[in-house]
């Protein structure tokens, strides 16, 4: 039986995948495992991880907790850190945990030739393994399609207490600015932001599926979202989500010439991984062809790698230019986006 390892805070829980329970430690590391941490929470990672087991050998200690709570316990564990990979679903995040020094470069053969350079870090520190677009969800009853073809079109005056929105606290709004700002520069960017807050429906709150239920509701008739969040809300079952399902449909709008702004979840080797051979063969699993397809099935998420389909679902929806903007540069203009929000009254 293994020894309880103390933890820096209590409400991280640790479970193990694949294997029996273990917690990540200098003391239970070798040569079988590998220790996860992860801001992402899908029962697709879960049964990804039990699969890479199957296949590999080797156990996958998993703990999962929210991207900034991890990046500090890192940062406080130094290099006695038990953690081999850090995982977070975006690449702003990804972007930061790189500029705090937590990763470590890579150089694989089979990463280079299964995720595009723009989906992953340029020298190495992290690497894409799923894509979602920030697309707008519409009441298919009262808006027309052709109406919302540019990321513009919500800022105009047909749109005044419409449109509905996460807080611009969130990293999923700031890249997506990072990204107008990379393109096009902070100022152009700021306008589109000020627009959008001119035509709220709401003061903005709750995650993407609560702007998809608003929506429904007839709070707002255009939300800011992740794909997935419109695919996983159109699969579901349950009897409440019935009215969202009849009256919302997705439209993939584009940031002029350069498509459609997406963004990954991705991962890197901890600067002090003590399983790095088995982090890197982690990383490689996560973008092999099989596991791109149980993103895509599993979590409505587009795969990474070419040539794999996105979910049915998704497909349904058509097809749309992902912008090829380095995804690196998000992290870099973070801070940038985070003030041209705040000066536009994006709270």
């Amino acid at each position: 039986m293994q020894r309880p390892i103390a933890f820096l805070s209590a409400a991280l829980l640790l479970a193990a995948c694949g294997g029996p329970t273990g917690n990540p430690s200098e003391e239970t590391t070798g040569p079988g495992e590998v220790n996860v941490y992860s801001h992402r929470h899908y029962d697709s990672d879960k049964r990804l991880f039990a699969q890479f087991t199957d296949e590999t050998g080797i156990r996958v200690n998993l703990l999962s907790a929210g991207d900034d709570d991890l990046m500090s316990r890192i940062e406080a564990e130094g290099p006695s850190t038990p953690g081999d990979v850090f995982i977070t679903a975006d690449a702003g995040r990804l972007g930061l945990a790189k500029e705090r020094g937590l990763f470590q470069p890579v150089r694989s053969d089979v990463l280079s030739a299964n995720i595009p350079a723009s989906r992953r870090d340029p020298d190495g520190a992290w690497f894409g393994f799923s894509m979602r677009a920030r697309v707008f969800a519409y009441n298919k009853h009262k808006v027309d399609p052709a109406t919302l073809a540019a990321y513009a079109d919500i800022t105009r005056p047909e749109f005044h207490g419409r449109v509905l929105a996460r807080t611009g606290d969130h990293v999923y709004n700031q890249s997506l600015v990072a990204s107008m700002i990379a393109h096009d520069g902070a100022e152009q960017a700021r306008e589109w932001a000020a627009g959008v807050v001119k035509n709220f429906a709401r003061d903005p709150k709750g995650g993407d599926t609560d702007q998809l239920l608003a929506i429904a509701e007839g709070i707002g008739d255009v939300a800011i979202v992740n794909s997935y969040y419109v695919g996983k809300l159109l699969t579901a079952d349950e009897p409440a989500r019935q009215k969202a399902r009849e009256t919302i449909a997705l439209v993939f709008p584009v940031n002029g010439a350069h498509g459609t702004h997406v963004n990954v979840s991705g991962g890197g080797v901890l600067k002090h991984a003590k399983n790095r051979d088995n982090a890197v063969k982690l990383l490689e699993f996560l973008s092999s062809d099989a596991a791109q397809r149980a993103f895509a099935e599993g979590n409505m998420e587009f795969p990474v790698k070419p040539g794999i389909p996105a979910a049915p679902i998704l497909q349904g929806f058509g097809t749309f230019t992902a912008d090829t903007l380095d995804l690196s540069l998000l992290g870099r203009h973070n801070a940038e986006a985070v003030k041209v929000l705040h000066a536009a009254g994006w709270r």
